[in-house]
């Protein structure tokens, strides 16, 4: 197509290009890879478009640092793996985005779709065996079709729960042309914006908090993923219930907070006549459910149910905006009864194990204990 004939709102542009059009129309900044012939066309687009390209020495590396991206950022992080060994290379990072519910973006290298069964370099098919590590994963059917399955990949992973999709492109259609339109993809889920969990569900958890005399927290990395921190503090600080916090969701609370504890972990779960777990599931972690107590009501908090079953009963499941439920149950449960013989309780357990660690954190020893080059680490 000519120029002049070029409509006003859509352009011919090569593969590549588009999918960095779209890259770049999302916020996306960085692409993570490892050169190869069959992406040459999107490292192109990519710096048509302005997008770093951060050359890895492996695949692999190229997946964990996606992954790192969208765990510093709370972005998405995209890759491009070329053909064949590129993608089986990549696998374990993809699994490790799937398993902390990273929005991680793969996008693959194919082989031609014009000789597809032929035997070409590095011919495979993807997509069976990188399904069940993502949410997404597809191939591109034609050069028409890449801006919009860019857009699915990326909306796909940063939806709620959040997790990593692929898309990988055959040669011939990543460097043949279309038309694109010049409109903007739409916006990005805000899982701020996210509306609360059932109104029943939240009844439920508001009558068991008010009646709770022993009350704690257990926050993971959904509550990070959910941009929850700042309803989690209002919640502890009006409610007076102290927090323990695995995953990506420490620091959510700061580490000097007064309601925020580490070392009385097992006092806390174990003591407590309910548990608020917010965005971290029952597994290993929680000793599948016999961390807490058993007597301890559970009210599980999350963006979306759980892919197992929880392996213990809970009183209360609440899915849906973290934020704003969080927000819901401080606003609903205001008036409770004083906690502050629980927390000062906590607050005794905890100083004894900071105490109890003094003697190996200034431990002259040789070889060094771990504990002592925490203690100079955090003197940096």
């Amino acid at each position: 197509m000519s120029t002049e004939a070029q409509t006003e709102t859509a352009v011919a542009l090569h593969g590549g290009r588009l999918v960095a059009k779209r890259l770049k129309a999302h916020g996306v900044t960085k692409l993570f890879t490892l050169s190869g012939g069959h992406l040459f066309s999107i490292y192109d687009g990519c710096r048509e478009e302005g997008i770093d390209i951060v050359d890895v020495r492996h695949e692999q590396s190229a997946a964990f640092a996606a992954e790192g991206w969208a765990k510093a950022t709370r972005e998405p992080g995209v890759c491009a793996l070329t053909a064949g060994p590129g993608v089986t290379n990549a696998l374990s990072g993809i699994a490790s985005a799937l398993q902390n519910a990273s929005p991680v973006v793969a996008l693959g290298g194919r082989a031609p779709a014009l000789r597809w069964g032929q035997g070409s370099l590095q011919e495979i098919d993807h997509v069976p065996f990188v399904a069940p590590l993502t949410k997404l994963a597809a191939t591109a059917g034609a050069t028409a079709q890449i801006p919009a399955l860019v857009d699915e990949a990326i909306r796909t992973a940063t939806q709620a729960p959040t997790g990593p999709t692929f898309v990988d492109f055959p040669l011939d259609h990543v460097f043949m042309t279309a038309e694109m339109e010049a409109d903007a993809p739409a916006a990005l889920p805000d899982p701020r914006a996210a509306p609360a969990a059932d109104p029943d569900a939240i009844d439920r958890a508001v009558a068991l908090l008010r009646a709770a005399e022993r009350p704690v927290i257990m926050a993971g990395t959904g509550l990070y993923w959910a941009h929850g921190e700042e309803a989690l503090q209002r919640l502890a600080q009006d409610l007076r219930v102290p927090v323990f916090l695995n995953g990506l969701a420490r620091g959510c609370l700061a580490a000097d907070h007064e309601l925020f504890f580490s070392r009385a972990r097992g006092n806390g779960l174990k003591g407590a006549d309910l548990a608020l777990v917010v965005g971290v599931p029952m597994d290993f972690r929680l000793g599948f459910g016999g961390s807490f107590g058993d007597d301890t009501q559970i009210v599980v908090v999350g963006s979306a149910p759980p892919s197992r079953p929880h392996p213990r009963e809970v009183a209360a499941e609440l899915y849906g905006g973290v934020a704003a439920t969080l927000d819901a149950l401080s606003e609903g449960a205001v008036g409770g009864p004083d906690r502050s013989g629980w927390a000062a309780q906590l607050r005794e357990a905890e100083t004894e194990k900071r105490e109890a660690e003094k003697a190996d954190l200034n431990d002259d020893r040789a070889p060094l204990h771990p504990l002592r080059l925490y203690r100079e680490l955090g003197q940096v």
